[in-house]
């Protein structure tokens, strides 16, 4: 079993105890957290698409840890003005373990 879901304006495809990371969450390590903004649940060749989402389908998940992603680098350079700029940003994240799906 399957499902879609929506968390922090990207959309993953994920499994019970699949780990996976997504856009940081305001939530404690080790704190179970639940995500219903489903758009889809699937098993097999059977699909319930929502339209946006689901009503009444809930993911549980459980914080593992919060980290920052690898560093991109941003190199900016204007040619023959001698003008050159560098700089980087790691983006935070949260990792998380999925749990149950309840439809």
């Amino acid at each position: 079993m399957y499902a879609v879901i929506k968390t922090g304006g990207k959309q993953y495809k994920v499994a019970a105890g699949e780990r996976i990371r997504v856009e940081q969450i305001a939530a404690e390590v080790g704190q179970e957290v639940v995500i219903d903004q489903v758009l889809a649940i699937g098993d097999g060749a059977d699909l319930k698409v929502g339209a946006p989402m689901l009503a009444g389908v809930t993911i549980k998940a459980k914080v593992l840890s919060h980290g920052l992603r690898d560093k991109v680098r941003i190199f900016k350079m204007r040619r023959r003005k001698h003008y050159q700029r560098h700089g980087g940003h790691r983006q935070p994240y949260t990792e998380l373990e999925i749990g149950t799906l309840t439809a």
